[in-house]
Order: C-alpha cells, then structure tokens, then sequence
C-alpha cells in the first residue's frame, strides 16, 4: 500500500510546481519580455545590426536604449517618428509588419541594461 501514493504524491508534487511564478517570464514596465526580445533580435536584426545592440552595425547603426517610438516606426513603416532627426540618412531597412506582436519583447531587450544608442 506504501508504494500505490509515491505516484500520487509525485503527480501532486509536479502539478504544484506548475502554478510556481518563478517560471514566468521576466517582464518589464513595457509589457514585454527581454529574453523573448534577444531571441527575435538575434533572429530578424544583426544581418545589419551587430549582435550587440549598443555597437554598430555593418549596415545599421547602433539601437540599445532606443524608445519605443521609433523601434515601432522604423520596423512596422520603415520610417522615423515626426520631429526625429536619423543618425544616418538611409533607407535600407525595409518595414517588417510581421513583428508587430514582437516589438514589445524588442523594446524590453533593447531597453534593459541602460546602455542609451540611436536608431
């Protein structure tokens, strides 16, 4: 009988583990997620912008610390924000309206830290 509530016990110790709030993700005042936000960073930005996001980029200049605003222009328009002056006066950067969900994880990843950057 000793051995039929091991199962039990376990089944009850694993389901409580499962409402612990440790395993929820790290969210910023944004709303969003940093580590989500590096994972689409790595994935959708350092083909023009370095992999660290407070130093230039081969094509893109540098965007740690940049505010929402213009993460939100320069990726779902491809364009600056009104009265924003650009570091560099290309227009490379094409609008990605797919990582509309995303730009909330974009800015926490590029916000955390305090390094301040342009875009």
């Amino acid at each position: 009988m000793r051995k039929g509530w091991y199962p039990v016990l376990l089944i009850a110790w694993l389901l409580s583990a499962c409402g612990n709030d440790a395993n929820q993700p790290t969210s910023t005042a944004q709303g969003g997620d940093p580590k989500r936000g590096r994972g689409i960073y790595l994935s959708a930005c350092v083909a023009c912008h370095n992999s660290d996001p407070s130093k230039e980029g081969p094509i893109g200049p540098a965007i740690k610390g940049s505010p929402k605003e213009l993460i939100e222009a320069r990726v779902l328009r491809a364009s600056y924000p009104p009265g924003y002056t650009p570091k560099r006066n290309t227009h490379i950067m094409p609008a990605q309206p797919y990582l509309k969900d995303a730009l909330p994880d974009l800015a926490a990843f590029l916000n955390e830290g305090g390094k301040k950057g342009a875009g």
